[in-house]
C-alpha cells in the first residue's frame, strides 16, 4: 500500500491547467496536521486597484468549509501556504473553488494548483506541536469583502519554561485601519503592515496544555477560555487595530500555515524580510487607500512614496528614554544633509528597548545614504516619579531602501558594538 501512497503523492505535484476550481485527494497514513501549498493567480487582479483587488478562493474538505484564501499577490501564480487541521488516517477530498461573492467585481479568471502537501505526523514531525496549536483567525466584520487588513503571515516563537515550553503566535496583517497613524508607523516601526501577537500557549513535555492567553482589545492579555477546533484556538479579529477576541459573528476565516522564527538580536520586521512580497502588498494597499501623497508633511497621517524611505534596524538597551536616528545624504546641490527620523515630532521617537525598525523619507533628489547617527531623549512618565534614564546602542543590523517592486534592497551598513547615548545629549555618528 505504501507504493500507492507514494504514486499518488507524486501526482499531486504535477501542474494543473488554469481552472476556477480544483479537486485533489488527501491520503493520510497516520494522524497528521495537513499543510497545503496552493499556487494561484488571478487574471487582471491588482491589490492596489479598487475593483480589481483580488479573487477569493473557498477551501473545503469533504464538502465542509475550511477557510478562504484572498489572492492578494496578483496576477502571476504565487504560493499561499494554508493549514487544514488535524486528520486521522484515510482519504479526503480537498476542493478549492472561486467564491464570486467575496471576489472583486472586476477580478478575472483564477488559476489554481497544488504543488505540495505536507503531512505533519504526530510524534514524527518536529513542527507537529506548533502547527497543531496554531490559531484559526476569523475575519474582522468590516473587512469581509473590503480587501483590507488581511492576515498575510503567521509565525511562532518557542521558549523553555520551568514546566515545559511556551509557544507565541504572531500575525502580519496587511495594514491596520485604526490605531497608529501611517506616518508614525513608518517612523517608529518602519512599515505599514500591522504585526500583532495574538495567542500564547504553555505545554508540558507531553504536549498537554498548561496555560493559554490571547491579546485582546486594549492590548490586554487575559487567559484564553474560548473554543478550539481540535487543538486550534478560534480567534475573531475584533478591533480596527487587529486585536482578537474569543468569540464573534463572522464566518469567513483564514488559517495560514505557521512557521518558526527566532528573533534573537533582530526585530519582528525580519519576518517580513524573509517574505519580501509582504512589502509589495502593503505598498499597494497604501496606494489604493490614498495614504501616499507626494511630500506629505509629518503629522498629516499620510506618507510620501515608500521607495523614498531609508529603513534602519538597530538594537538598544533602553530605560525610561526615547531614541531617534538620522541619515546623512547629499541634497540636490551635493551638500551633505541629515534627515531625522522623528521629523521634529516627539511621538515619532522610538520608546521600546531591544531591536527595532524605523524609517525616514529622503527627498527624491537626495543622493546615496552615507552615514547614520543616533540620539537619546528624556521621556516624561505621566504620574510617575522620576526614574533613571539610559540608552546604549548595541547593534545596527541593516540600513536599506525599497526597490522598484517595493521590496528591500541590499543593506548598506551593519555594526556591532556598544555606544552609550547621553540622554538629551549629542548625536553619535557611524559612517558607512
Amino acid at each position: 500500500m505504501a507504493w500507492l501512497f507514494a504514486l499518488l503523492a507524486s501526482l499531486v505535484g504535477q501542474s494543473a491547467l488554469p481552472t476556477e476550481s480544483l479537486n485533489r485527494f488527501l491520503y493520510v497514513e497516520s494522524p497528521s496536521e495537513v499543510v497545503v501549498t496552493v499556487r494561484a493567480g488571478c487574471t487582471g487582479c491588482g491589490w492596489g486597484e479598487s475593483g480589481r483587488e483580488a479573487a477569493a478562493l473557498r477551501v473545503l474538505v469533504n464538502g465542509k468549509y475550511s477557510q478562504h484564501i484572498l489572492l492578494y499577490r496578483g496576477e502571476a501564480p504565487a504560493d499561499y501556504r494554508i493549514a487544514l487541521g488535524m486528520y486521522s488516517p484515510g482519504r479526503y477530498r480537498l476542493t478549492i473553488e472561486r467564491d464570486p461573492a467575496l471576489s472583486a467585481r472586476a477580478a478575472g479568471r483564477v488559476s489554481i494548483d497544488i504543488p505540495r502537501i505536507d503531512y505533519l505526523a504526530k510524534g514524527k514531525s518536529s513542527d507537529y506541536t506548533a502547527q497543531s496549536m496554531a490559531p484559526i483567525l476569523y475575519a474582522r466584520a468590516n473587512t469581509v469583502g473590503a480587501f483590507t487588513d488581511v492576515p498575510l503571515l503567521m509565525w511562532y516563537e518557542m521558549e523553555t519554561t520551568s514546566r515545559g515550553w511556551r509557544l507565541r503566535y504572531s500575525v502580519v496583517f496587511s495594514n491596520e485601519d485604526g490605531g497608529t497613524a501611517t506616518d508614525r508607523l513608518m517612523a517608529t516601526w518602519g512599515r505599514t503592515t500591522d504585526i500583532e501577537y495574538v495567542y500564547g500557549v504553555e505545554v508540558d513535555d507531553h504536549d498537554q496544555i498548561l496555560a493559554e492567553e490571547f491579546q485582546g482589545p486594549g492590548h490586554e492579555v487575559p487567559p484564553f477560555k474560548g473554543r478550539h477546533e481540535g487543538g486550534h484556538p478560534l480567534l475573531w479579529v475584533s478591533t480596527d487595530n487587529n486585536m482578537v477576541s474569543e468569540s464573534g459573528t463572522t464566518q469567513v476565516r483564514y488559517a495560514p500555515a505557521v512557521e518558526r522564527f527566532d528573533l534573537a538580536n533582530q526585530s519582528r520586521e525580519a519576518v517580513m524580510d524573509r517574505h519580501a512580497w509582504t512589502y509589495t502588498v502593503a505598498a499597494q494597499e497604501m496606494t489604493r487607500e490614498g495614504k501616499i501623497v507626494a511630500d506629505a508633511p509629518a503629522g498629516s497621517g499620510k506618507i510620501p512614496d515608500l521607495r523614498r524611505y531609508v529603513h534602519v534596524e538597530a538594537c538598544t538597551e533602553l530605560e525610561n528614554a526615547a531614541v531617534a536616528f538620522s541619515i546623512r545624504a547629499a541634497d540636490s546641490t551635493g551638500t551633505p544633509r541629515w534627515y531625522d527620523s522623528d521629523r521634529g515630532l516627539n511621538e515619532f521617537r522610538i520608546v521600546r528597548s531591544g531591536c527595532f525598525r524605523g524609517a525616514v523619507p529622503l527627498p527624491a533628489s537626495a543622493g546615496r545614504p552615507e552615514a547614520v547617527r543616533f540620539r537619546a531623549f528624556s521621556r516624561a512618565q505621566r504620574g510617575a516619579a522620576p526614574a533613571p534614564s539610559s540608552v546604549v546602542l548595541t547593534r545596527v543590523n541593516s540600513v536599506f531602501s525599497l526597490d522598484e517592486r517595493y521590496q528591500p534592497g541590499q543593506s548598506l551598513f551593519s555594526w556591532i558594538g556598544s555606544i552609550a547615548l547621553p540622554v538629551d545629549g549629542d548625536w553619535r555618528e557611524l559612517a558607512f
